[in-house]
């Protein structure tokens, strides 16, 4: 066992490698908090314990909650999802942007012990269905602007909606009336019936096939950020919303430290962004790397007073080594951090903290996260060796919601996660990623499949075939673009295609925002199986002399 040093901050954790296991570790996970305590009951003591300091302030609405008052609001709809009978076997819907009230409704499930499950509200409402036809929630909380869909899309379901803001004149029960419910004075958050084990959200990811899966996430500690120095004289900000991990993470964070939460209830502003980190000395951020990249290409971003942030991650997909210098050009110390996990982790798994020495490295894994990188034939690799990265988190997962078949194909007989992801870790720990395995693309984090535009394009009566594939852009991530063949006689032209799936996909990431373009015939390999990177090269010769 070899000790590695190089590079180590304050901050980091150190990282140690078995040589003969060819596994990198992260050391022993700690607990900051008594190890029986669900995430609702460490969150319902520290509220209990700074009544008076700020929780939250929206931009928006410039509306101020101290702990005290989201406490109050939070065990109101704690009591209305109790006056429903709602308890640790029942499955709460959310769907909504950064709006006042939405961390309420996060703290009372917590306190309940009953599970949300978090949807984008860019999904369409064929995805809606499906994902909560899995669950089935009895209670949905979202956004007015959203309510038609997902009321189409919960047909058939005995369920309640409460709208969180813009509300219908009719239909939905709004959030003001459910902060009118009457707390009992001796109101205490439950005890969970498996402790630590028990589900505490179910979130949305692509797994290993092109169809949503909901993502168990437990109420295990490892989720709590243990690799900062937290305190409540932290400011911080996300634009990531429930249904990513991200934005889950933040959301528990400000309840277990008592840090002040700062949010915009609309789309990401890299302008708005610039001038509240001044405005309210924001200390933490975390973004997506597209926003990332938005962040940095934006002009405010070139003169922002910047001087009170402290860290600055960054994740969930690929970012351009330009726009990584270009942020730490204009940060005062090296407060750039690269993020690396999977929602199905229910982790961190690695964070760069040192990209002044390692640029473009997502980092070392962080303590409780071993790593390891195999070949095509599951065989454990060493240093500076390209093949698949794994993790291990030692906790224990439930796996996909009702779907033990998907389970078993993104974790192992040995609980090893398979990321989908080729890349390496060098000699000092730190892992480096350099492209997908699978066909799996993501449009500002937000994660779909080609096939699911394929299966579109193909209903086209003039189509013959159909490849696409993601052209990547820093700031949107992957742009589905399509090489397609159509038939002997046809006039059918690109932007015919590009028109066909606009009106037949609602949703914006899965356009074909890249492109489309007419092929004799689509490159394939053997037994015909489509070369999406023969297809994609093809693709960018033709646009590039062009």
């Amino acid at each position: 066992m070899g000790e590695l040093n190089a590079g180590i901050t304050p901050l980091e954790t150190e990282c140690t490698y078995d040589d003969n296991l060819k596994i990198w570790s992260g050391g022993e996970r700690q607990s900051l908090f008594s190890a029986d305590l669900s995430i609702g009951e460490i969150i319902f003591q520290e509220m209990e314990r700074h009544p008076k300091l700020i929780a939250q302030i929206s931009v928006t609405d410039d509306v101020v909650l101290t702990r005290e008052e989201l406490f109050l609001n939070a065990k109101r709809v704690a009591s209305y999802m109790r006056n429903l009978g709602l308890g640790q076997n029942d499955i709460v819907g959310v769907m909504g942007r950064h709006t006042t009230h939405l961390a309420a409704v996060a703290y009372a499930c917590y306190f309940n012990g009953t599970p949300f499950h978090a949807l984008h509200n860019a999904y369409e409402q064929s995805t809606i269905a499906k994902l909560f036809g899995i669950t089935k929630p009895r209670l949905i909380f979202c956004d007015g602007d959203e309510f038609d869909k997902v009321r189409a899309a919960s047909q058939g379901h005995q369920v309640q909606i409460v709208t969180m803001r813009n509300h219908p004149r009719c239909d939905s029960i709004r959030i003001q009336d459910v902060l009118t419910t009457p707390v009992d004075p001796n109101f205490r958050p439950v005890r969970l019936t498996l402790g630590t084990d028990q589900t505490l959200a179910i979130l949305s990811s692509s797994g290993t096939t092109g169809v949503p899966k909901a993502v168990t996430i437990s109420n295990s500690h490892q989720i709590i950020v243990a690799f900062l120095n937290m305190n409540n004289s932290i400011v911080q900000y996300t634009s990531s919303t429930l249904d990513w991990f991200s934005g889950l993470v933040m959301n528990i964070t400000a309840g277990v430290f008592s840090t002040t939460n700062i949010i915009a209830d609309g789309d990401f502003d890299p302008a708005l962004l610039c001038n509240i980190i001044r405005q309210y000395k924001i200390s933490l951020v975390l973004l997506s790397s597209s926003y990332m990249a938005m962040l940095a290409n934006c002009p405010e971003f070139k003169t922002a007073d910047l001087s009170s942030l402290k860290n600055l991650f960054y994740g969930g997909s690929n970012c351009s080594l330009d726009v990584q210098k270009r942020a730490r050009s204009r940060l005062s110390h090296d407060c750039l951090n690269f993020s690396y996990s999977l929602t199905e982790l229910n982790s961190a798994g690695c964070i760069n903290f040192n990209f002044d020495q390692k640029p473009n490295s997502v980092g070392r894994p962080v303590r409780g996260i071993k790593v390891k990188v195999i070949d095509s034939e599951g065989k454990a690799q060493g240093p500076n060796t390209v093949g698949e990265i794994c993790f291990y988190s030692g906790q224990k997962w439930y796996g996909y919601y009702e779907s033990p078949e998907e389970t078993r194909l993104i974790l192992d007989s040995q609980n090893w996660f398979h990321t989908g992801d080729l890349g390496y870790v060098d000699e000092d720990g730190y892992v480096f990623i350099i492209d997908r395995i699978k066909d799996m693309l993501k449009y500002q984090n937000i994660m779909y499949y080609p096939s699911e535009i394929e299966n579109v394009i193909a209903e086209m009566p003039d189509v013959v075939e159909a490849c696409v594939f993601g052209i990547w852009d820093e700031v949107n991530g992957d742009e589905a673009a399509a090489s397609v063949v159509r038939k002997q006689g046809s006039e059918l032209n690109s932007q015919d295609v590009v028109d066909y799936v606009r009106k037949r996909i609602s949703a914006k990431y899965k356009q074909l925002n890249g492109g489309a373009l007419i092929v004799d015939q689509i490159t394939g390999v053997g037994d015909r199986k489509t070369n999406r990177a023969a297809a994609k090269a093809h693709f960018l010769k033709h646009m590039n002399n062009n």
